[in-house]
């Protein structure tokens, strides 16, 4: 097996070879250093909206929610009932699957014919990928997505480079369960085939094995497709008003600096550079349906008005890509120095924007930093504005609610207390009062927001406690809205909240739920 020095690191150029024995070292420390990195920053702030409103789902099991499939929500209801419900226990998985797209990154590299540099780079980049570490610091449907799109991308490059075009069952198989997590996999399927179609691997698609692969994709998303059927087809709707009247439209350029901000700023010429090597180089000529995918992505993404982060789990694959192109440029005269400074500059950038994805820093010191280094996260969702991204300000705040519902409750007459119901404008309130009302003895919340409208209003009557709700919104439907307190809580979104007491409903339960109704 032919050898080469690559900036210190051994290089194997051949396809599929196995690990050498300094790339095993430190692929598994980097895996451990992220694992250690999340287990020692993970409780630093409180649990995320979308955690509360996950563990709500945990508790109503479906096969199917208005805003996501349920692989990602059975996931969680297992977490807990083995773990219970601490901070540590709810994001286990989320660790896992980050720790996971580090390893895998680290494979693909190798099938990608990378050898131990390539694969120890590979894994380096993956590590300090903003948007990898961010998602990994709170658990949903987000956390397992790179590491799907990784083993779908890792099976389909094995496959190529087998020649077994059996393969291609197990590539279905990957994304059915991919899809029953995040219908952005569809993105990523469709991508796929685009770039065999535009390359000289598009034979494979008249492959049986290729076909049996997507009946069995479309089998394993069958059940999710039923219950959205039966539920009307709640899903298009939520996308359709997301589309409308929440996702922030940008610009070429912001959307192209988000993506340089969501796979690293100084990592960058990495996948720009697996990009251009997986679209010129013979060398990896085979797998240009991979950069192909890629440019398919990116331009169904912007021109359908989606968020920037919706293409954010590609970008492990060109990391991947990139560090095999660094370790073969690096064999040219007078480039042996590339490694070693590709090594330092991620290192460099990788530790810059860490307090951007993960929480290290207090909030004043957050918003210190990213001020100084002039870096700030791109807002993808309109009406929010706080002195944290959301990937932060969306931990805190949410006991004070509680606590601040419950002492309005404690403040009314006992035989309204006895007989009133909670509701709440979004599903992250919703999910806050069913999570900590318990400690309090608060029933729980109702809400319009997504599932939690699907869930209906139970046994709504008597006197109504409305928070996150405008107060012209809730005047037509009840004939008295007298507000009793403000929820005010720093660094928070959900901060100087009215909280209105409400009597008299105009309108009979099953009308009044119509009107309550706020997909998206």
């Amino acid at each position: 097996m032919n050898q080469a020095r690559a900036g210190g690191f051994e290089s194997d150029a051949s396809r599929g070879g196995g690990w050498s024995t300094s790339a095993a070292f430190w692929v598994a420390a980097l895996v451990a250093l992220k694992i250690l990195l999340h287990f020692a920053t993970n409780g630093n702030y409180g649990y995320f909206r979308d955690e509360l409103y996950y563990i709500a789902c945990s508790e109503r099991l479906a096969w199917g929610y208005v805003d996501h499939p349920p692989l990602s929500i059975a996931v969680l209801a297992a977490a807990r009932a083995l773990l219970g419900d601490s901070i540590f226990a709810i994001r286990l998985v989320a660790v896992l699957a980050g720790a996971a797209a580090v390893y895998l990154a680290a494979l693909l590299a190798r099938e990608l014919g990378g050898g131990g540099f390539a694969q120890s780079f590979a894994a380096l980049t993956v590590l300090f990928m903003p948007f990898a570490l961010g998602v990994s610091t709170m658990y949903s449907m987000n956390a397992l997505e790179p590491a799907v799109w990784l083993c779908a991308a890792l099976v389909a490059v094995r496959v190529v480079r087998t020649r077994d075009p059996r393969g291609w069952v197990l590539f279905g198989a990957v994304i059915g369960v991919g899809l029953l997590n995040k219908i952005t996999v569809a993105m990523f399927g469709l991508g796929i085939v685009a770039g065999l179609v535009l390359s000289e691997r598009r034979r494979d698609l008249w492959s049986p094995w290729m076909w049996l692969g997507g009946a069995v994709a479309v089998l394993l998303f069958l059940p999710h497709v039923y219950w959205q059927v039966a539920n009307g087809l709640p899903t298009l709707e939520f996308m359709q008003r997301a589309a409308a009247h929440k996702i922030v439209a940008m610009s070429v350029g912001q959307f192209l600096s988000a993506q340089a901000l969501y796979a690293g700023p100084l990592a960058t010429p990495v996948w720009i550079a697996g990009l251009v090597y997986l679209l010129v180089s013979e060398r990896v000529r085979p797998y240009r349906f991979l950069a192909l995918a890629y440019l398919t992505m990116v331009l169904l993404t912007f021109f359908q008005g989606g968020k920037a982060y919706y293409v954010a789990s590609a970008y492990p694959i060109l990391l991947a890509a990139g560090a095999v192109a660094i370790e073969q440029w690096a064999r040219l005269p007078r480039l042996g120095w590339l490694p070693v400074v590709s090594v330092v500059v991620v290192v460099v950038g990788g530790l810059a924007t860490l307090p951007m994805a993960v929480p290290i820093l207090s909030p004043q010191s957050y918003v210190d930093y990213t001020h100084r280094l002039g870096m700030v996260p791109p807002r993808e969702e309109r009406g929010y504005v706080a002195e944290l991204p959301q990937l932060f300000a969306d931990r805190f705040g949410w006991r004070n609610l509680v606590r601040t519902v419950a002492q309005v409750r404690d403040s009314l007459p006992a035989h309204e207390q006895s007989d009133l119901a909670i509701y709440a404008g979004n599903y992250g309130e919703a999910g806050a009062i069913d999570f900590f009302g318990p400690r309090h003895d608060l029933p729980r919340a109702v809400s319009g927001h997504n599932n939690y409208w699907l869930w209906g209003p139970g046994a709504m009557r008597g006197v109504v406690i409305a928070v996150g709700v405008p107060r012209d919104q809730l005047l037509q439907v009840f004939d008295e809205v007298t507000q009793a307190a403000t929820v005010v809580s720093p660094h928070a979104l959900e901060t100087n909240l009215p909280v209105f007491v409400c009597r008299g409903a105009k309108f009979p339960l099953p009308e009044l739920w119509d009107r309550a109704k706020r997909l998206g």
